[in-house]
């Protein structure tokens, strides 16, 4: 299929590890906005949510290694050896992938403060998922033009994306305490501005990456991008099932409310896996339509 790279085992862990990189990223930003926002829901689910944003800054952190000798492996078709070659691992900290990991990996300490109470933690933190989501304009189709638009349309999308993923496990953690329908209804509210960001920030890409309709079909960067799509749209459905119908049920104590609205999050969350993983696979090993 045109545009679509040889795929090997280097590749398969790079399409790996940046999809881990990904969901860390997003959960590491998500967190300290899921703070900022929900400040007094309960103390459990606020502790969850600075533990889970630590853990995934350091996962980031990690990833951002590994991400670097597959990166060195790739480019000099050396196998292992290359992955640990001082000269090639050289070569990647000089191209826009070393300047990235400054950013990110910057963010991500940062974002360790959330683990101190107070606003000085909480302020760092959201300094941190600024940086982290800047860092990924400096990489991947951003860098198209024009690039001031690409670049924060990319920034804003990741923020907002970040938002809904990192509040996954604190709602399905706050779904276990009584008077949890209030925060659900806050997070429905500010969930369909997200979308709006999401979708529209999504559709000036589409229109950016690929030169026509037909390309969707003919190109296996269009046909990746449908599958993302595909499972974009069942993840919209899913949230447009919890503010609608589960919320509400759950907010007039309906005895199958809370359970019900656990294996939807669940299942919303089982999509944004699948939906970084195809996203990685978009970025690592199929051409985009105009750059054929």
């Amino acid at each position: 299929m045109e545009g679509l790279a040889p795929i090997d085992v280097w590749v398969l862990a790079a399409i790996l590890a940046k999809a881990t990189g990904y969901a860390a990223a997003l959960l590491a930003m998500g967190g300290p906005l899921f703070l900022a926002t929900f400040r007094h829901a309960p103390e459990e689910v606020l502790r969850l949510t600075r533990t889970l944003a630590a853990i995934a800054a350091v996962v980031g952190l990690a990833v951002l290694a590994v991400q670097f000798g597959i990166r060195a492996a790739r480019i000099s078709g050396l196998g292992l050896r290359g992955a640990t070659d001082p000269v090639m691992l050289g070569l990647v900290w000089d191209s826009p992938l070393g300047t990235a990991a400054i950013w990110r990996g910057g963010g991500q300490l940062l974002v360790l403060a959330v683990l101190f109470k107070g606003r000085g933690g909480l302020a760092l933190g959201l300094a941190g998922a600024v940086l982290i989501a800047v860092s990924y304009a400096f990489v991947g189709h951003s860098l198209g033009d024009p690039r001031w638009l690409l670049g924060g349309l990319l920034i804003v999308h990741l923020l907002a994306a970040a938002f809904w993923v990192g509040a996954l496990v604190p709602l399905h953690r706050a779904t276990r305490h009584a008077g949890c329908a209030r925060m659900l209804q806050r997070f429905g509210v500010i969930a369909m501005a997200t979308v709006a960001v999401l979708v529209a920030a999504g559709f000036v890409f589409v229109l950016n990456m690929t030169s026509s309709a037909a390309a969707l079909v003919g190109t296996a960067y269009g046909w990746t991008l449908l599958a993302k799509l595909c499972v974009v749209s069942l993840l919209l459905g899913l949230g447009a099932l919890n503010k609608w119908r589960l919320v509400p049920a759950v907010a007039e104590d309906r005895s199958f409310a809370a359970r019900a609205l656990r294996r939807s999050i669940a299942a919303e969350a089982l999509a944004i896996a699948i939906i970084l993983l195809v996203t990685a696979t978009l970025t690592s090993v199929t051409t985009p339509p105009v750059n054929l």
